[in-house]
């Protein structure tokens, strides 16, 4: 007889977690608690609740809750302020979403007393390792169960034979011939994986993506965006204020509107193996350029250069799922100090899936000066005779080993 009395349930409502909520109780008889976190998937939510009622879940072991607001404010913000992108290309919208889901699971089985936690992600992805680093640094006690790496049920046929053997209510999605695409979807951005993406020479097809047009079927007008920022966050959109969850909802609306986001990867996971995904992240996507635009006029330069050469490091540990880490903690520290002056407004333009800087300010932390940069009259500003011992002395190590080479 398992220890395990009451589990925490990370439960989507839709055909893996359905199945899991029933083996978890059959295998370990236990009483399930079920958590859902609306971080802006845009999906109704209300059905998983009625789901869980039907499994015999107790009212008050239903958890149902909005953590949009807390998403962009304290995970999709901070890592924007480090202009985070793993392996050149990725704004990572999976990887940032499961610290948070981890942190709520973890609260919930402190509150109902679960000796347990258990999510959907398989054996071969990176989430089980996000997830079970965020249970076991918030709570180095919990127990954990996997059921991708437990039972026997590793393909979508036996899903969907244990789910009609059990009376588990399915999709009519997954009825249908071929496989469904892989989808998780957040406020930052929607993945897809599987079916013929399994092969990365094959194209996309262009009905598989929900929230963007195509660059080529987006307005013939260019749409032009003020943004405005505070201590590296964005507060204001055209002027007006809104909160982090209402300017991420804006910068997507946006942002699909002119074909902008779409993003076609083959990455390195981190268990080891390489994998296919297509993402798309409209709204991301201008943040990531407008907060580059803002910091080149406020930001000193080798602060600036000594925050590119941290980044990729800083990716790799939201990536990997290390954010709950002391060393993701503490360079967290750093990055947002560095963000104290980056105050002003970025000017956009955007067409046909492009972001085009337009214009940058910063009436208070600007640090280009136009009287030492202009090209025109600087009225002694800057002493144009003073770069000539500048360019001698950076040469002379240069100099002594030409010099040297010369008498070999």
């Amino acid at each position: 007889m398992s220890d395990i009395k009451k589990v925490v349930l990370a439960y989507s409502g839709g055909l893996d977690t359905s199945v899991i909520l029933k083996w978890l109780q059959d295998t370990y008889q236990c009483e399930v608690v079920t958590f859902t976190a609306d971080i802006g998937q845009g999906e109704e939510l209300e059905p998983a609740r009625k789901k869980a009622l039907q499994f015999g879940i107790k009212p008050e072991n239903i958890f149902i809750d909005d953590l949009r607001e807390e998403f962009v404010r304290d995970f999709v913000f901070p890592m924007f302020r480090a202009n985070t992108v793993y392996e050149g290309e990725y704004l990572l919208g999976t990887s940032i979403a499961r610290p948070l889901i981890a942190k709520r699971q973890i609260e919930i089985s402190n509150k109902t007393g679960a000796q347990a936690v258990s999510h959907g992600a398989t054996g071969k992805g990176n989430d089980q390792v996000r997830f079970e680093l965020g249970y076991y640094a918030l709570n180095p006690a919990i127990k954990v169960i996997a059921p991708w790496r437990e039972w026997d049920l590793l393909s979508r046929e036996k899903l969907m034979a244990y789910a009609e053997k059990h009376d588990i209510p399915i999709d009519m999605k997954h009825k249908q011939g071929g496989s469904p695409y892989s989808m998780d979807a957040n406020l930052l951005h929607i993945s897809f994986e599987g079916r013929h993406l399994e092969n990365p020479a094959a194209e996309a097809e262009d009905s598989m993506w929900r929230w963007t047009v195509s660059p080529e079927k987006a307005p013939d007008a260019a749409e032009y965006l003020d943004i405005e920022y505070k201590q590296g966050d964005i507060v204001a959109l055209n002027g007006k204020q809104l909160t982090p969850a209402q300017t991420l909802t804006q910068l997507n609306a946006l942002g699909g509107k002119h074909g902008i986001g779409r993003l076609d990867l083959v990455e390195n996971r981190y268990v080891g193996m390489k994998s296919r995904g297509c993402y798309e992240t409209p709204g991301g996507t201008i943040m990531l350029k407008a907060h580059r635009a803002i910091e080149s006029i406020t930001l000193d330069r080798e602060v600036a250069h000594l925050k590119d050469d941290l980044m990729p490091r800083y990716a790799s540990m939201i990536y990997n799922g290390y954010w709950w880490s002391p060393e993701r903690r503490a360079l967290q520290t750093l990055i947002d100090d560095t963000q104290k002056h980056v105050n002003g407004w970025v000017r956009v333009k955007l067409y046909k899936g492009n972001v085009i800087v337009v214009g940058r300010d910063s009436k208070t932390d600007s640090l280009f000066d136009p009287t030492i940069a202009t090209f025109e009259d600087d009225k002694g500003a800057y002493d144009q005779k003073d770069a000539a011992g500048f360019i001698k002395l950076n040469a002379l190590r240069m100099r002594i080993a030409s010099k040297l080479n010369q008498k070999k």
